[in-house]
């Protein structure tokens, strides 16, 4: 597939929701999510799929050089969201809420125990 004709990936996930990973190398971690790229389909998760990055040093841009460590991307398939309620990695429903004004609201739900997993 080229790189241009890449359909966008529908991810629930927001930035601050905390995430289990279910599959890889990192399977049974949880973690807080730092970064979602809808392109690739991809987020980024604190203290998962963690390499290492070899960088020389730059005097100029005062980079040190060294053996740095930093997440990499994990797929969106791959993890699944931690319901505060029940404290499980669960799928995610979505409920429609009647606003004033004639305007819907979707909020994301736990499909076990029902709670909402937005912050508001």
């Amino acid at each position: 597939m080229a790189r241009l004709d890449r359909k966008v990936v529908r991810v629930d996930l927001k930035k601050d929701d905390t995430v289990k990973v279910i599959s890889g190398r990192d399977r049974g971690k949880t973690g807080r999510v730092l970064r979602v790229d809808r392109e690739t389909g991809k987020v980024l998760v604190e203290h998962v799929m963690m390499i290492k990055r070899h960088t020389r040093p730059n005097p100029s841009r005062q980079i040190k050089g060294g053996i740095a460590e930093r997440e990499s991307p994990i797929a969106v398939s791959n993890v699944l969201i931690v319901c505060p309620g029940c404290n499980k990695a669960v799928r995610i429903a979505h409920h429609l809420d009647p606003t004033a004004g004639g305007k819907v609201r979707r909020t994301r739900i736990c499909r076990k125990c029902g709670q909402t997993l937005d912050k508001r």
